[in-house]
């Protein structure tokens, strides 16, 4: 008797509309024609890290399966984080297919692909922390100051809010008479 073939894992898919007024009526019949069997979906802005979908889907796939998604946007609201969510499949061993895409991570075309999507993401990543430093030291030599501001504009302030907690006023009535009251500014 010959061994029988192992089974091939699940065709897992993965759906995502932005808006309410949108449908994943698109993107399950082309999940349906790619033979995808199940399917997880989220209907929020890709730029959210807390997909529920998306979630339950890593939750659910295991080493052998395949996820399907319609285009390879459908995972993140960046390159960068498109590539860490296929990362973190293809590291456990499932297989990525984007209909739309024609990326096919368990071909040697689609792996070239991912990589150099990843590469594109890196050297993303590298401009961005440029521009914001950057941007950063521009605006510190023009006198922007970075930080939440005070709440209480002045040591005065402080002093008087410590002298009402400490004869049992409460928080309340304390934030009420410093925002009222005329600023406790000594001198001019």
């Amino acid at each position: 008797m010959r061994p029988q073939a192992p089974e091939p894992g699940a065709r897992v898919g993965y759906l995502r509309v932005s808006t309410i007024a949108q449908t994943l009526d698109q993107q399950n019949a082309a999940l349906e024609a790619a033979g995808v069997t199940k399917t997880f979906s989220d209907t929020m802005s890709g730029a959210r890290d807390d997909r529920p979908g998306l979630a339950a889907l890593l939750d659910y796939v295991r080493e052998g399966d395949t996820v399907v998604v319609w285009k390879l946007d459908r995972l993140g609201r960046n390159t960068l984080h498109i590539l860490e969510t296929v990362k973190a499949m293809t590291d456990r061993g499932v297989t990525l297919i984007s209909t739309t895409d024609g990326i096919d991570s368990s071909t040697a075309a689609g792996r070239m692909m991912i990589g150099v999507l990843g590469s594109l993401a890196e050297y993303e990543r590298e401009l961005v922390k440029e521009r914001t430093a950057l941007k950063r030291a521009m605006s510190l030599a023009n006198g922007t100051k970075f930080g939440r501001r005070r709440k209480v504009p002045g040591q005065n302030h402080i002093a008087t809010a410590r002298r009402m907690k400490d004869d049992g006023h409460t928080a309340k009535d304390i934030a009420k008479y410093l925002v009222s009251a005329e600023p406790l500014f000594i001198g001019t």
